[in-house]
């Protein structure tokens, strides 16, 4: 049975587990482990997510993160391309490192955020590879202890809120909530519903409630920047396809930041016009700062504003 598609909107959370292809190793040394953690915060920092706890195994990888307007799928494409591009630079081999597709699994936040960190952080002891968290350096353990969160990674401040205002006092209660026999089983962890979701029937209504408004939003402004694409295509003899494209000539160029720009004036927010355009966030930002082609941005918006009059009158 082919999979779902993945149910992604501002605000998710989800528990994200990506293993090496065929169980192989996907770190071989500290500087592997090292260079993970790096990019995921190159990522966490371009797209806007939260990472709230993670752990590195040898053959794969647990996360929490909370998604900002960036779809969960931009973000681990980013990171896991990135990470195999060194991980097979180093090793000098070749083909796809991760398994297939990444197991994502929406869940309900404040039913299970407190119990899958514990989880998350008590894996190398589930491996017998550590007798307690503290003695695994590879995981966000360290850094709601107080001990070590590289770059920033970890977004803890929540998390500790929810056993103090104290930070002193969280991370207390945090160390005890972690010795305690309370725990999530696997089987429980692992346990979703239609494969995509893990919470009860009054979560499960409001995702889908809230995935279909967005779906219908997204489906709104796809519309509104066709229309957008296709003045930009009588102007300039230049497709959208061509716009998504990885070509670049001045022509193409151009056409991009005049469709970014004309999009922006009239209220599509930078990642929404990324999206479309198939192209980093970080880099239609650049394109919206450059104010060189204001006159052919106010010729495309005056031709839609014309087809919006005539279509109204008509």
């Amino acid at each position: 049975m082919p999979r779902k598609p993945r149910i992604e909107y501002s605000g998710a959370f989800y528990h994200v587990i990506a293993r090496g292809n065929q169980r192989q190793s996907i770190f071989k040394d500290p500087s592997d482990f090292q260079k993970y953690l790096l990019t995921l915060t190159v990522y966490k920092n371009r797209t806007g997510i939260r990472v709230c706890a993670y752990v590195l195994m040898s053959n794969h990888v647990h996360l929490l993160i909370e998604t900002g307007d960036i779809p969960l799928s931009k973000v681990m494409q980013g990171v896991n391309q990135t990470y195999t591009m060194y991980f097979n630079r180093r090793y000098r081999t070749v083909g796809h490192l991760f398994q297939g597709r990444y197991k994502a699994i929406l869940c309900d936040r404040e039913a299970y955020l407190l119990g899958l960190l514990k989880y998350i952080h008590q894996n190398p002891l589930r491996a017998k590879i550590a007798e307690q968290a503290e003695d695994y350096p590879w995981s966000s353990h360290h850094a709601y202890t107080g001990k070590n969160n590289p770059l920033g990674l970890v977004d803890i401040d929540h998390v500790l809120r929810l056993f103090s205002e104290s930070k002193r006092s969280a991370r207390a209660k945090y160390r005890a909530f972690m010795t305690d026999q309370d725990r999530l089983t696997r089987d429980t962890v692992y346990a979703t519903i239609d494969q995509r979701l893990q919470g009860d029937d009054a979560f499960v209504e409001r995702v889908m409630e809230r995935h279909d408004r967005e779906e219908a939003e997204a489906r709104k402004k796809k519309k509104a920047l066709d229309e957008i694409a296709r003045m930009i295509e009588q102007r300039y003899g230049i497709t959208a396809d061509a716009i998504r494209s990885d070509y670049r000539t001045a022509e193409l160029v151009r056409a991009r930041r005049v469709f970014g720009q004309v999009a922006h004036a009239l209220g599509h927010r930078g990642c929404v016009i990324a999206k479309y355009m198939c192209k980093d966030p970080a880099a239609i930002t650049r394109q919206l700062r450059d104010s060189s082609h204001e006159e052919e941005v106010r010729i495309v918006l005056k031709g839609l504003t014309d087809i919006n009059k005539s279509t109204n009158q008509a």
